[in-house]
């Protein structure tokens, strides 16, 4: 698919790539996470197991105690409180405060760069293979051509190891840039940009054989340095789970304005007990759940799409089309139940956990092509 470059960046700029010169991922960023900044009570309100994931994912050996000083200031890892502590040492050396200090400083760069963002939308599944990044690109694909395309969209895929949206936009051989202005998304259309480490990799095929805290810093900084200008929506396409780049997403979008997620399942058991998982990450850490919606539904398909073969394998699609006319049965569908909902579904898993139920997508072939070849459904 050719592109041009929207005339608001048509700035000189220069290519960037994981080895190119201006050197921002060489960059290590300390892995460091020690609690959500201030931002509302709501996303203070953690769990204790929240806290101790935060704690590992911060260097720190637990959750601090009930009456803990904090981790930085004169008192940090000295009162009584902090005698037994795991946590004593970390504090005291000042390790913990400047941790705490780095997040809160990301965040409040990531809430500045995203103020002009009017809502920021989540996918998230506790489950691979749900059709996430399917969801997400065509989420952006149809709010990029809401009201005759009047919308401005934007694209992040946060998943680092499994990056899709190139493909899912036609994007595949395009490579981000870097301006005056920070980095530039790169344009699926004049209103729908895309962010991407596919963009950076100079082989497609190479894995990114990276741990956690070299993920959270590339995180972080497509939240605090990509220009998306005016934004109506930006989608954010995240990886499976609910551990490090998780994290660190609800943590960096404290400040910004965050509608909420919309959680993917698809219908089998297997599936949505993976996907619960999710729903309870979202209330732990005082993300939104805009609702659940149901990925590869039962697939509903007409009879001139059908195809009909023996039990050996033979072709009879024709024979049987005309059996069917001529029954007066000609405008069948049909109708496949591939993952069925044994116990319910994402319907009732919604209906559970006391959040919306969106709707089912249906599997559909004419999905999977829009996909392939980069476009919307239409």
């Amino acid at each position: 698919r050719a592109f041009a470059w929207p005339p608001r960046w048509r700035a000189k700029c220069i290519d960037y790539s994981l080895d190119g010169s201006a050197g921002a991922l060489s960059r290590r960023r300390s892995a460091h996470r020690m609690g959500l900044p201030a931002g509302g009570a709501d996303r203070a309100a953690m769990s204790s197991s929240t806290a101790a994931e935060q704690a590992a994912a911060a260097g720190l050996a637990a959750p601090p105690p009930a009456h803990c000083p904090g981790p930085s200031g004169d008192e940090a890892g000295k009162t009584s409180a902090c005698a037994g502590c795991p946590n004593q040492a970390a504090c005291a050396s000042g390790a913990a405060g400047k941790a705490a200090s780095q997040l809160s400083g990301d965040a409040a760069a990531v809430a500045r760069r995203l103020s002009p963002v009017r809502h920021v939308v989540l996918v998230l599944s506790g489950k691979g293979g749900v059709g996430k990044s399917t969801f997400s690109s065509q989420l952006a694909w149809a709010l990029a051509e809401r009201d005759g395309g009047s919308r401005e969209v934007g694209l992040l895929d946060v998943d680092i190891c499994g990056p899709s949206a190139p493909r899912m936009t036609g994007l595949e051989r395009e490579e981000i840039h870097q301006s005056a202005e920070g980095w530039s998304p790169v344009y699926a259309a004049d209103n729908l940009g895309v962010v991407s480490i596919g963009f950076m990799l100079p082989n497609p095929d190479e894995a990114v054989v990276w741990r956690g805290p070299r993920k959270n810093a590339l995180i972080t900084q497509f939240l605090r340095d990509v220009h998306w200008g005016e934004l109506d929506y930006l989608v954010l396409d995240a990886p499976p789970g609910t551990s490090d780049e998780h994290i660190s997403v609800a943590q960096l979008l404290a400040g910004a304005r965050l509608a909420g997620a919309v959680i993917l399942t698809t219908p089998q058991e297997v599936a949505v007990m993976d996907v619960r998982k999710e729903l309870s990450f979202c209330k732990k850490v005082g993300v939104p759940v805009l609702g659940v919606v149901e990925n590869m539904a039962p697939m509903r398909q007409p009879l001139e799409r059908c195809a009909f073969v023996r039990p050996d394998g033979a072709d009879v699609s024709a024979a049987a089309r005309e059996a069917l006319v001529a029954a007066g049965l000609g405008n069948v569908a049909m109708v496949a139940d591939i993952f069925q909902a044994n116990q319910g579904g994402g319907e009732a898993m919604a209906e559970a956990a006391g959040v919306p139920f969106l709707g089912r997508v249906p599997l559909d072939p004419a999905l999977g092509k829009a996909a392939e070849a980069g476009g919307g459904l239409g």
